[in-house]
């Protein structure tokens, strides 16, 4: 059934509205990413980098934490109001930098990324908290390497941002590239794919139903143990420009992401559930992260310092297949999850209500996917193959039709099904049963 699964303790959530405010937070930096890519092409690309990674990935990942380390772990988390206060900050943060690549306005890069940072780093105090309570398992230690990574990342990013704007790092005797291929890797591989691998761990086999055999719980095991040093290793490798060093660590990260491609994929195959938007998406990914890695540790392995080879080979494999196609899924599943709780879940057992993949249309989440996946298809091919000129317009407006599609199918979620409006959702409080007493 397409409820909440037994083994998870709603009752120890935020409030509704903490997450929920993430999550049309990081819709509106997805269509806006979008619509930069589209508007502006090459010229836009760092903006564009930031609004999707930064700005829609990243606000994702603090609003899914956010919700669901409490909901998993079934603690309470450690200050809600600390949650509260890390979303103005950081989309304050991101929009800003996106703006100063827009603009040219490097002198307000470092004001952006100061902001940036605070709002990060009250994620990492606040979820750090919570899982000193926990005991650790795949998922939670996942979540605490990612919380490091976050923190690296946005120490590498303020850094960077000062020597666009004063050129600070001839006086830190840091190389410019070194810096700049160490925070895309503690960026991508760091903060954001071992948020995706330890969600995976849970949510994989919590949606599909399907039985996890001993010697896949092994193979997991063995990634969470070695997963986040190559994270480290190709990170600092490329700092100090050292290709030993980066080439250790690019295979165990080529690898790792591999087994996280293979077991999703088993989880898939062995699925013991309805079909569903989630799943489907959640096959683009498997298939992407196992196809890109593949490709990846040939590359890295020639050349794991090149600038061009950041993202592995081709990149948009990893970051609309492995990265986008994850986060799509999941928010089908974990919006409609949220207000279901909320709205629906104290009426189960005395009246008919509607089960979680019930709340969003279902004809516009296929209209969106497929669109959204020939999109993909068109711009690998325009990065991968010789595509006739214009390839990449067609597939940037495909992007932007599917995208607006996407996002408006989970914001009519929110409208139709959500105990409160939508403006009161982004900003009012939501009142506790205490305060309702």
């Amino acid at each position: 059934m397409s409820g909440i699964p037994a083994d998870v303790d709603a009752d120890a959530a935020p409030p509704m509205t903490v997450p929920l405010r993430h999550f049309v937070v990081a819709l509106a930096f997805l269509v806006a990413g979008v619509t930069v890519g589209v508007v502006e092409g090459r010229a836009g690309h760092l903006a564009q980098v930031h609004l999707l990674l930064a700005g829609w990935v990243c606000l994702t990942i603090m609003g899914a934490l956010t919700q669901f380390v409490p909901v998993w772990c079934g603690i309470e988390l450690h200050s809600r109001r600390l949650a509260a206060a890390q979303l103005p900050l950081t989309a304050v943060g991101f929009a800003g930098l996106a703006a100063g690549f827009l603009t040219a306005t490097p002198t307000l890069l470092p004001v952006a990324g100061a902001f940036a940072l605070i709002g990060v780093w009250t994620l990492c105090y606040n979820i750090g908290r919570t899982l000193l309570a926990v005991e650790p398992d795949v998922t939670a230690i996942h979540f605490g390497w990612a919380l490091v990574f976050f923190a690296l990342v946005t120490v590498a990013g303020i850094v960077l941002a000062l020597d666009h704007a004063a050129g600070v790092l001839p006086f830190l005797g840091i190389g410019r590239q070194g810096l700049l291929l160490a925070h895309g890797t503690l960026a991508v591989f760091g903060a954001v794919l071992t948020t995706v691998a330890g969600a995976l761990a849970q949510l994989a086999p919590m949606f599909t139903q399907a039985d996890t055999g001993s010697i896949d719980a092994a193979v997991q095991r063995a990634e969470t143990a070695v997963y986040p040093f190559g994270v480290l290793a190709l990170a600092g490798g490329r700092l100090i420009g050292s290709p030993v060093l980066a080439r250790f660590g690019a295979v165990i990260v080529a690898a790792g992401l591999g087994v996280v491609a293979v077991l999703l994929a088993r989880q898939l195959v062995g699925a013991r559930v309805e079909w569903s938007s989630m799943l489907t998406r959640y096959s683009v990914a498997a298939l992407s992260l196992f196809l890109w890695a593949g490709l990846t540790v040939v590359a890295w392995w020639t050349d794991p310092l090149a600038y061009a080879g950041l993202l592995g080979q081709p990149s948009t494999v990893l970051l609309v297949g492995g990265i986008g196609f994850v986060v799509l899924g999941t928010l089908y599943h974990v919006v409609p999850f949220i207000v279901w709780v909320h709205r629906y879940s104290d009426r189960l057992g005395f009246e008919d209500v509607p089960m979680v993949d019930d709340l969003y249309d279902h004809r516009i989440a296929a209209i969106d996917g497929v669109t959204l996946t020939i999109a993909y298809g068109l711009l690998v091919s325009s990065q991968w193959l010789e595509t006739p000129d214009g390839t990449t317009l067609v597939a940037g407006g495909l992007a932007f039709f599917g995208t607006v599609l996407f996002a408006g199918n989970l914001v009519a979620v929110l409208v139709e099904h959500s105990p409160q409006s939508l403006p009161t959702l982004l900003t009012g409080r939501e009142r506790t049963p205490a305060e309702d007493s």
